[in-house]
């Protein structure tokens, strides 16, 4: 009882939860008591949570995420409004996240060759207006001569980073969501701690919030003290404040600048089925070499220098020296939460409202707004074969039972529903047509579009998308497809729970 006592107690997840929880009591319990002896202050909170109800409806935010905060407000007028200032998507929450500096404009004048995007345009006409978009909101161009490789488990992927690593000569840079000790990150960092012996400039950057109950909270000291730079993006502060949402959910790894990968792979045992979790854990990646890795390469270089403050004016020495042979296009991105642009659900948008045959997505979670729904289900009753695979086995129940909330609505519509039987499904991956592909970060649901940090490469055109294709068909051969039969089997009280859990799924 004592072990299991100290192992919660050092446990920063239940630290946090638990100090968040008091401050929270002690506002609640404060604003009450001080309400009820002084008539003024309940008036004022109550003033105040109607001028921030009418802010709201006035405001640009997606009304997912409006419209549970007006319930809670009116539920709770005396301090439902100082919560939302403390919580709520304000100017000066925002303000405080982006405090910090700006983003440089990337400069990929060293790459060996220019981008590709008028010969990707000349030959995918219909996805020029996606890649021209990406390239406005992220300064992200396309690249031609790029292999690409793509890795339908974990453990695949995990064999080639350890070969590539092997191979560094000049610098590592990696940024991961989740880092946990073990055979995959042992492995890992004992090729770093080698590597920085040989000269490497290598750099680890990853999300802390994410490293919760994986790593003691001075890991990134423990790093430096081996020769890597190491830092904590965002650390986790127990306190009242909504920058705490912002965490860095990308994945990416780059080499020398001529090898890079990216996915939903993390730096933990599970992603590589060492550790068994949730049955199967199902997972993709994508490598990239040659030209298109500079995008990945300025990606976090940007985020370093914002988590840091420290700029790169030698930029240059970390781009692509060589070109591969490719038989497409890449366009690797990323979206961030600091400004208006969903830059992730649009490229979504762009993919699913330009088929013409079929649209396939991979997700572990699924937790839509309006205009996703509309767009899926649109396509569907178009005639385009819309099919989304979710896991089978949960790793957060609660979150699920929203995930399964929203089949019935897409069933309805014509779009195919599977559950991955054999495990967890983790794979963040939208692909359509046999021409265009997206493997990246990002799962379908608010966090991800909205309120993290994320990262994906668009593949357009080439061999490539076809193995992803395949791997989802097999993906769906291990699959339940949910028909009316499953419907018929859930409980309506599940049911009903689950359409109330919906109402506030942005703020799970």
């Amino acid at each position: 009882m004592l072990k299991k006592l100290q192992k919660l107690i050092a446990d920063r997840r239940f630290v946090g939860g638990v100090l968040l929880a008091v401050q929270a009591a002690v506002v609640i319990c404060v604003i009450a008591f001080v309400s009820l002896s002084w008539m003024w202050v309940y008036r004022m909170c109550t003033i105040l949570s109607a001028i921030i109800v009418i802010w709201l409806i006035r405001k640009y935010d997606n009304p997912a995420y409006k419209i549970p905060w007006i319930v809670l407000i009116l539920l709770f007028p005396i301090f439902g409004g100082l919560f939302y200032l403390f919580w709520g998507n304000t100017p000066f929450n925002r303000n405080r996240a982006r405090h910090r500096q700006r983003l440089r404009h990337p400069d990929f004048s060293a790459v060996p060759e220019p981008p590709a995007s008028e010969e990707m345009a000349a030959a995918l006409p219909r996805y020029t207006r996606g890649a021209r978009y990406i390239q406005n909101e992220s300064a992200m161009p396309v690249w031609g001569d790029t292999a690409t490789t793509y890795y339908p488990v974990g453990e695949k992927q995990f064999a080639a980073m350890c070969e590539a690593l092997e191979s560094a000569e000049h610098f590592i840079f990696m940024e991961y969501f989740i880092i946990e000790p073990g055979k995959m990150w042992d492995t890992l960092l004992d090729i770093l701690v080698r590597k920085v012996r040989e000269g490497c400039e290598v750099r680890v950057m990853y999300d802390d919030a994410g490293c919760l109950g994986t790593l003691p909270h001075s890991y990134d000291k423990y790093l430096c003290s081996l020769g890597i730079h190491a830092v904590r993006f965002n650390r986790f502060i127990p306190t009242l404040n909504t920058y705490l949402n912002n965490r860095d959910h990308r994945k990416i790894c780059v080499v020398d600048g001529n090898i890079g990968f990216m996915g939903g792979i993390n730096l933990a045992d599970e992603y590589i089925n060492e550790r068994i979790r949730f049955g199967h854990w199902k997972d993709t990646g994508v490598r990239l070499m040659g030209p298109g890795v500079a995008n990945m390469t300025e990606m976090f270089l940007q985020m370093w220098e914002y988590t840091t403050k420290d700029r790169f004016f030698d930029r240059d020495r970390y781009m692509p020296t060589v070109v591969r042979s490719g038989d497409g296009y890449v366009q690797p991105f990323y979206d961030s939460p600091l400004d208006d642009r969903n830059v992730g659900e649009t490229v979504f948008m762009h993919i699913i409202n330009r088929a013409q045959r079929y649209v396939y997505i991979t997700t572990p979670y699924l937790i839509l707004d309006n205009e996703m729904i509309t767009a899926l289900t649109v396509a569907a009753q178009s005639g385009i074969d819309v099919r989304i695979i979710t896991p089978g086995i949960p790793d957060k129940k609660l979150v699920y039972r929203v995930t399964r909330s929203y089949y019935q609505q897409l069933h309805r519509a014509g779009v195919k529903i599977y559950e991955y039987r054999p495990g967890f499904l983790h794979a963040k991956m939208i692909l359509s047509d046999d021409d265009v592909a997206v493997v990246g970060t990002m799962n379908m649901d608010f966090r991800s579009f909205f309120l993290h940090f994320e990262c994906g490469t668009v593949l357009y055109g080439g061999e490539t998308i076809s193995e992803i294709r395949d791997d989802v068909l097999d993906t769906m051969g291990l699959s339940r497809q949910i028909d009316d039969e499953w419907f018929r089997s859930v409980p309506w009280l599940a049911s009903i729970a689950a359409s109330i859990l919906r109402l506030f799924a942005p703020m799970l």
